[in-house]
């Protein structure tokens, strides 16, 4: 009687499995063999918890997202964006994405791939920043500047 009710139980959480679903697992697998070049530059640059001992995963799905790194310890996601994110329709999906992982309570900063080369230090300290005061910060955020040019 106890086994069913624990065996009901796994199965209503798995149906409620949000994070890391099975089903992106080999989409996750593939985006972590083939980073781009500013993908590969930045995780030199945060693995291992080297910013302020933070924990950051690669190509973590939420849902149907996958985000590009992860920090579950302070709900952190960032994003590296090419030149594909500058089309209207790319624009309107990451604000669809960005709204989904905010509802998660997960707070999202998108960097272009020109600001990981020419001014990693700087996204550097937005994740020093956030990690001082981790709270939720809703909103399409793009190299450091809030919706309606707010800085970080």
């Amino acid at each position: 009687m106890v086994l069913e009710g624990i065996k009901a139980q796994k199965m209503e959480q798995s149906k409620e499995k949000v994070f890391t679903r099975n089903d992106k697992l080999e989409e996750r697998r593939t985006l972590r063999n083939e980073s781009t070049a500013a993908e590969s530059t930045f995780w030199k640059a945060i693995k291992g918890r080297q910013i302020e001992g933070i924990k950051f995963r690669r190509q973590h799905s939420v849902g149907a997202y996958i985000m590009d790194f992860y920090s579950p310890e302070i709900k952190l996601c960032i994003e590296l964006d090419g030149e594909i994110h500058n089309e209207n329709w790319s624009f309107t999906h990451d604000v669809s994405r960005t709204t989904y992982l905010n509802d998660k309570g997960i707070t999202v900063l998108r960097y272009s791939n020109d600001v990981v080369y020419k001014h990693i230090d700087g996204i550097i300290e937005d994740i020093k920043r956030f990690h001082k005061e981790p709270k939720l910060i809703r909103g399409y955020i793009k190299n450091g500047i809030r919706e309606g040019g707010i800085p970080l």
